[in-house]
């Protein structure tokens, strides 16, 4: 039987660091979605993943960092963003109706924002409810795995 992950407490900044990625069936929607919100996307770091950070970029007329492609690692590296606490958020329309090539990348993303404790909007309405959160522009405290802890114990098993 495995012992209780402990766990530490980690701050989100004001300032979210929000990552927006859709599937190609979606991205039209997240478009749309972030038209809407603008505003409220101007005052946070926003992060996307291939032709969806330049379509962002292009649409709303702000700064998204660009990563790689889906498929060629940009879930992965969403992934890593996760695992060093360097995301806060993750806006991730994917698309029910289409296999992906890179469906097991997904589902690693999606593992490691429940592992992380990251808030993760997978429609529009889910979206709406995270940019409406009074939360949304003030620091948040939450708890996340004490990943030193969970190291020590393995290594003192062995």
């Amino acid at each position: 039987m495995s012992q209780p992950v402990k766990e530490v407490s980690r701050v989100l900044p004001a300032r979210k660091r929000i990552a927006l990625v859709a599937h190609d069936g979606k991205k039209q929607e997240l478009m749309d979605w972030a038209s809407r919100w603008k505003d409220t996307l101007t005052a946070h770091q926003l992060i996307g993943t291939g032709t969806t950070a330049a379509r962002l970029s292009h649409t709303l007329g702000l700064d998204v960092e660009g990563l790689m492609s889906g498929p060629l690692g940009g879930d992965q590296q969403i992934g890593a963003r996760i695992t060093e606490q360097a995301l806060d958020l993750l806006i991730f329309f994917w698309d029910p109706f289409s296999p992906q090539p890179h469906d097991p990348d997904v589902k690693a993303l999606l593992r490691l924002a429940a592992l992380w404790n990251v808030p993760v909007a997978c429609n529009p309405s889910s979206a709406d409810f995270m940019m409406s959160s009074p939360w949304l522009g003030q620091d948040y405290e939450m708890r996340i795995p004490d990943a030193q802890a969970w190291i020590s114990s393995r290594s003192d098993n062995n």
